[in-house]
């Protein structure tokens, strides 16, 4: 971990590599600030920063000769004592860089890990993030140990300079992550056994995502009239906060701020927080916040949809429960504001709005409601005679239009519910010996 004393910063050097010919989400000044504000969500001193062209990378140092002479040249002239390089290096290219440049270097992946290093507060997030931390040094064991080159292998074995030493090092880095594992299937048990109570209320959830700084803790807050930290910084949130509000309707709902995805997200992380992220997995509605200030707007709703879809939600799955919630327009002008209002005037699943300012919000909410508890549909329940707690339930909730006894053992009725009142019907449905459908006029066959 990088260690870092308020009193005195280091100096740190940001470049981000552009090799010719590649393409990338957001222009090159936006990697560069965005690489720049990762240094600083650490209080690193940021002393110099640039874009950096390439024509090739180079498998030993990814730079060439000339280039490197260029960075040297810059560390010496500001003292910087660490190189961060927006890009992934691998371990023999960064082992080399710091041999040449005689300072610390870390790739973009160990940057955001040193944040979420950092960040953790719960005891699941502490066992992601170091998780994380463990696979992403597992594959770096070759730059730790090149003190140990007179070391060979075991009697009877023509192992090459440190080798004993470094699978040594992978084992127990192996038996560590082996026991973290358990340990967060541990505290995946817990989660489920909370998400198994919520389901037995149950409470609707609201998870609100988005990319990281677009303002989901500061909505969360406004929304949830609570306190968690909301700041001007990447990845001010990490580990997942719920709060229970009240819609217009009435009715209470669970809203859950989540931790901000990025561009270029390393698999180790997304890997680790799958955990804390199947609570969008599990949605019932989700809250894609988008900074629409933001020049690379586009692009980061992008990066965002791509990391729903590797946790198993595409666009399509997304359709019946997505908001994007278009927020900052406090940060818009007049006429902004009112050519994304005629944009986007027919979209229900979009809508403009402003945490700061608490803009939007109400006709958010109100949609929210809408999209959980307008829609009613008949059901077909066969169930057992036995059931009366279940029948009495179905009478509570919605609106019996037919009930129908088949045989001596079940009887078959037809409900009016709500969508929530059929998210509740079917977590109910797994206590009881039940049969679910929509209607298909089973009672007049």
């Amino acid at each position: 971990m990088i260690e870092v004393q308020k009193d005195n910063l280091i100096k740190v050097g940001v470049i981000s590599p552009v090799v010719f010919g590649a393409k990338f989400s957001i222009s090159e000044d936006s990697r560069l600030q965005e690489a720049v504000g990762l240094a600083r969500a650490i209080n690193l001193d940021v002393v110099w920063q640039e874009t950096i062209h390439i024509r090739k990378i180079r498998s030993g140092t990814y730079f060439s000769r000339g280039i490197i002479e260029k960075i040297a040249s810059h560390v010496e002239e500001k003292n910087i004592e660490l190189l961060v390089v927006d890009t992934d290096l691998s371990p023999i290219q960064q082992r080399n860089l710091e041999r040449e440049l005689k300072i610390k270097v870390i790739d973009r992946t160990a940057l955001i890990l040193e944040i979420f290093g950092e960040r953790a507060q719960t005891r699941e997030g502490v066992l992601q993030v170091e998780l994380a931390h463990l696979t992403y040094q597992r594959s770096r064991l070759v730059r730790s140990w090149t003190h140990l080159e007179r070391q060979r292998g075991g009697a009877g074995f023509l192992g090459g300079p440190g080798e004993t030493q470094i699978e040594l090092d992978r084992r127990i880095i192996d038996d560590k992550i082996t026991r973290i594992k358990k340990n967060l299937d541990k505290v995946k048990q817990t989660r489920e056994i909370q998400r198994g109570a919520r389901r037995r209320v149950p409470y609707p959830i609201i998870a609100l995502v988005g990319y990281t700084n677009a303002g989901k803790s500061t909505l969360f807050n406004l929304l949830s009239k609570s306190e968690v930290v909301a700041a001007d910084m990447l990845f001010a949130t990490l580990d997942p906060t719920m709060r229970k509000i009240v819609i217009p309707s009435g009715r209470e709902v669970i809203l859950s701020d989540t931790v901000g995805f990025i561009s270029d997200l390393p698999h180790e992380l997304i890997m680790a927080f799958r955990a804390t992220l199947e609570e969008v997995l599990n949605a019932d509605v989700i809250l894609h916040v988008c900074d629409i200030a933001d020049s690379d707007s586009a692009a980061h709703r992008t990066d965002v949809l791509k990391v729903l879809e590797s946790l198993g939600l595409s666009e399509l799955k997304l359709a019946d429960n997505y908001i994007e919630v278009l927020n900052k327009a406090d940060l818009l002008s007049v006429a902004e504001q009112k050519n994304w209002q005629e944009k986007i005037s027919h979209n229900k699943r979009q809508i403009l709005v402003s945490a700061y300012t608490g803009q939007g919000t109400e006709e958010l909410l109100k949609r929210i409601d809408s999209l959980l508890f307008s829609a009613e549909e008949v059901q077909t329940v066969i169930m057992p005679l036995s059931e009366g707690k279940l029948r009495a339930w179905l009478y509570r909730h919605g609106k019996i239009l037919q009930e129908k006894i088949i045989d001596e053992e079940k009887r078959i009725i037809q409900v009016l519910l709500s969508k929530d009142n059929f998210h509740r019907l079917n977590h109910l449905s797994e206590q009881y010996n039940v049969e679910i459908k929509k209607c298909d006029n089973a009672i007049d066959k």
